[in-house]
């Protein structure tokens, strides 16, 4: 054997075979940490894929056409459908809000009446399997929950305003469904006249017409066709909707979560990778007699490096494989968990460009890692391997050029994947930080300790010793415990905060109920019927219209919103119609913050108020003017002042509010709540709360009833569905922490056996042994404590506001709690990684060393 010619492929690899441990024995720190990683990577990516696959493969099933059209309290005028009809065939219909009953039982539900040739695309499948169509006359298709809830079956009858209807089936596929959007109550489709006959449609009515189209020609741009409708009704106040984007709010949340989950994983490799460097390290250590037997029987160091490097691929391949198998094999649990949420199919999923992703960066994080300690045994003799136990081997320089090319390819493979590069830049290059902050404590801890005065107590002056003595493992635990004890802030920090966010923005007490559509005239009764049974109930009413902006700005240099290329950041005001209102003083829950309210029925020059935020996005001061377009007639009217608007009340916020003479004779109905007593539930008086129900029902059949504690269980369940998922994903770069501890304090224990044997020779107790064991990784944990917390902080609010966009609402003191917690594991782990050092036999040890 000589240097020139060295040993091939096979037959390094037929020496690498047999000294490899079946059971991967020194190398299961990397083959964990590459099997969590990849799991997570192949897991996230599979499911986000399809998706994301099947949002983009199934558009116009999802949205019911190519192109939707929406307006509200208006049907398209006959040109408007003739525009419309030029591109295809149309399907129309609207949506409401309305009160279902049958007997005693009342109920909320979204009606949706749609004509003959619904559905453009997809099926409507009932729960008998039968595919049906619009239904006909007076029968009906309901949703499950709305059979419970009025507790009738097939061939029952039902009334919806003043119309009786006849369940004709139950909804098991509804083919639109998510396009639809959040609902106040369960579906029941209807004929295209019901509203109508039923008297829910009157002026003022708050009901929604929609138009889908499909195209004639299926080549035709959908982006197309909705910039040349909005050039032809500019002023018409439509919402556009494209099978592109059949379900933003599904897309968005797939987007967020499919970011969130990334990070995950890559968060998990990258802490994966320090697991790495420190097993091969220990791998190579436990090693160093059979790599300097190889030395001297002529092996060179290229043998050596590939030797062990065929070990170390050997192992992270098959650690990526499982990885991967185990991320196809939960797929479906995460299916299931999401479905009727998202659309994804059920059973396994198969993937392979994700995949193929996932196990590219096992392999390339393991790579990365474990070139420095391969290159660092290849460049000692033979003698230096002999004595590394007594002699720590120096760092090879011309490692650090590999790590760095490896951790080039693992960012430029996250950058050029991702679907939101920024972020994942922002992401690298903050643990670019955090691995070099680290790496920086664990040096200044090592720098501290060897300046400190001696401690009196032995068992703290040798823990003290043992931190910054040569070949100490300090840098390892530093970024491993940094790491791990992150983690646990992290996990704290996203749960805690998700609560928090559960609690201020779904409020437990709010009113009782919500009332749409009371008519004006109808007023006086209103309040009667209810005063009548709860005659101490808070009641407040409102106006509300609905109207699109249509221009703003200085008197004579007005923008026109239709002719805007892209609307402003932060105007979301702009796009579609809004909730409108009118009052005579300033709602709960605002306070002007520029300019003055208006004096109790103001009869002079038509005013507005505006939100202060949106404002600003549209750089409006007080006394420029703003133009509305409702039911198709324009209204202006001067900016008197700007609000802040607490957004999270339960109450009614509009972003427009109006002085009563600028806009009250337009057709529009009242909204109220009711706040019943705390008692209203209990006793005599639970009887008056239904009896309530059904008078309301009764008399104000075009009026709908939303009981609030439902809507507000439906919201805390979906908050606490995403809180779940979010911990679960986080989970896996906890877990990659734990197993980097723990392969940190294994390691290190591996480089103590020899320190151990000699203090027991000298006498030492095994009790002495612990306690110093114990001092040790306290101090440096206790010095870790605050970085962790500052880490793992920045990392949540990262995660909550940015992704989420939710509020910054930790509970510091459960994080604490948390963090106080990992400390005490910590201190586990180091106790149970001491316990076989009391083992050793110091004769069999020190022939060993």
């Amino acid at each position: 054997m000589n240097e020139a010619a060295g040993l091939s492929w096979g037959a390094a690899w037929r020496i690498a075979r047999r000294d490899l441990n079946a059971r991967f024995k020194g190398l299961r720190l990397l083959l964990v940490c590459i099997f969590l990683g990849t799991a997570a990577l192949a897991a996230i990516g599979t499911l986000t894929a399809a998706i994301e696959r099947e949002l983009a493969a199934s558009g116009q099933e999802l949205l019911g056409g190519d192109l939707e059209i929406e307006v509200w309290q208006r049907d398209l005028s006959e040109e408007e459908k003739a525009a419309l009809g030029e591109y295809g065939t149309i399907s129309g219909g609207t949506r409401l809000q309305a009160m279902a009953s049958a007997g005693e039982n009342a109920a909320p539900v979204e009606l949706k009446a749609v004509d003959a040739r619904w559905p453009l695309y997809g099926t409507l499948t009932l729960e008998e399997g039968r595919e049906a169509g619009a239904p006909s006359g007076n029968r009906a298709w309901l949703a499950r929950g709305a059979m419970d809830r009025l507790d009738i079956e097939t061939g029952d009858t039902f009334t919806i305003g003043t119309v009786e209807l006849t369940v004709a089936g139950v909804i098991e596929n509804e083919p639109d469904r998510l396009s639809e959007g959040f609902q106040l109550g369960p579906t029941v489709i209807v004929a295209e006249d019901v509203p109508g006959r039923a008297g829910l449609l009157q002026p003022g009515a708050l009901y929604q017409s929609k138009y889908r189209v499909a195209f004639a020609d299926q080549g035709s741009d959908p982006e197309a066709v909705e910039e040349s409708l909005t050039e032809a009704f500019p002023n018409a106040g439509f919402d556009f909707r494209t099978r592109d984007r059949a379900s933003p709010g599904a897309d968005r949340f797939v987007a967020q979560m499919s970011d969130f989950l990334t990070l995950v994983g890559l968060a998990a490799l990258v802490i994966a990778g320090i697991g790495i460097a420190g097993g091969v390290s220990s791998y190579l250590d436990q090693r160093r007699t059979s790599i300097a037997t190889f030395k001297v029987l002529g092996a060179s160091s290229r043998d050596i490096v590939r030797i062990y490097a065929l070990q170390v691929a050997f192992a992270a391949l098959v650690g990526s494989l499982a990885g991967l198998a185990v991320g196809v094999l939960v797929t479906p649990l995460l299916g299931a968990a999401l479905e009727g949420l998202l659309p994804v199919q059920s059973g396994f999923i198969i993937e392979p460009a994700p995949l193929l992703l996932a196990g590219s960066y096992g392999l390339l994080v393991a790579f990365a890692f474990a070139a420095a300690p391969l290159l660092r045994a290849r460049s000692f003799p033979a003698m230096a391997l002999m004595r590394s136990r007594v002699t720590p081997l120096s760092r090879d320089r011309r490692a650090l050029g590999v790590t760095a090319a490896g951790l080039a390819a693992i960012c430029a493979l996250a950058l050029l994947t991702t679907a939101e590069p920024r972020l994942s830049a922002g992401f690298l290059a903050g643990a670019g930080v955090a691995l070099a902050l680290l790496a920086g404590l664990g040096f200044a801890i090592q720098a501290a300790a060897r300046r400190l005065p001696r401690p009196s107590n032995p068992i703290l002056r040798s823990a003290l010793a043992n931190i910054h003595r040569p070949g100490a493992p300090t840098g390892a635990l530093v970024t491993a415990l940094g790491f791990g004890l992150a983690a646990f802030v992290l996990l704290a920090a996203i749960q805690t905060a998700i609560e928090g966010n559960i609690d201020s923005r779904v409020p437990r007490e709010a009113p009782d109920y919500f009332v749409l559509d009371v008519p004006v005239a109808k007023e006086a009764r209103f309040i009667e019927l209810v005063e009548e049974r709860f005659p101490e109930a808070g009641l407040r009413l409102v106006p509300t219209l609905r109207g699109a902006v249509l221009a703003y700005g200085p008197e004579g240099d007005m923008v026109r919103v239709s002719e805007l290329e892209e609307l402003p950041e932060g105007a979301w005001g702009l796009r579609g119609e809004r909730g409108l209102t009118y009052a005579d003083r300033l709602p709960q829950g605002n306070r002007v913050v520029e300019g003055e309210w208006w004096s109790p029925m103001h009869s002079g020059e038509p005013l507005v108020s505006i939100d202060a935020e949106f404002a600003r996005a549209l750089d409006l001061d007080v006394g420029d003017y703003l133009t509305v377009g409702i039911l198709g007639v324009e209204r202006t009217a001067r900016i008197a002042n700007l609000r802040e608007i607490d957004w999270e009340s339960m109450g009614f916020n509009f972003l427009i509010v109006f002085s009563r003479n600028a806009i009250s004779d337009a057709p529009h109905n009242l909204a109220a709540t009711i706040d019943l007593p705390d008692d209203a539930g209990s006793g005599p008086n639970r009887e008056a709360r239904g009896q309530l129900l059904r008078a309301l029902v009764r008399e104000f059949p075009s009026s709908s009833v939303v009981e609030v504690g439902e809507v507000l269980g439906e919201a805390r369940t979906i908050l606490r569905q995403v809180g779940l998922a979010t911990l679960a994903a986080a989970a896996v770069a906890v877990l990659a922490g734990l197993a980097v501890l723990m392969g940190a304090i294994a390691a290190a224990r591996a480089s103590r056996t020899y320190d151990t044997v000699v203090l027991r020779v000298l006498g030492a107790s095994r009790k002495q042994i612990l306690l110093m064991q114990l001092a040790e990784y306290g101090l440096i944990a206790a010095a870790l404590a605050f970085v962790a917390l500052g880490l793992g902080s920045l990392l949540g609010w990262v995660v909550i506001t940015q992704l989420f966009e939710f509020d910054w609402l930790p509970d510091w003191g459960a994080v604490l709690g948390v963090l106080g917690l990992g400390l005490v594991m910590v201190l586990a782990f180091a106790l149970g990684g001491s316990l076989p050092l009391l083992r050793a036999k110091p004769a069999r040890a020190l022939r060993e060393l």
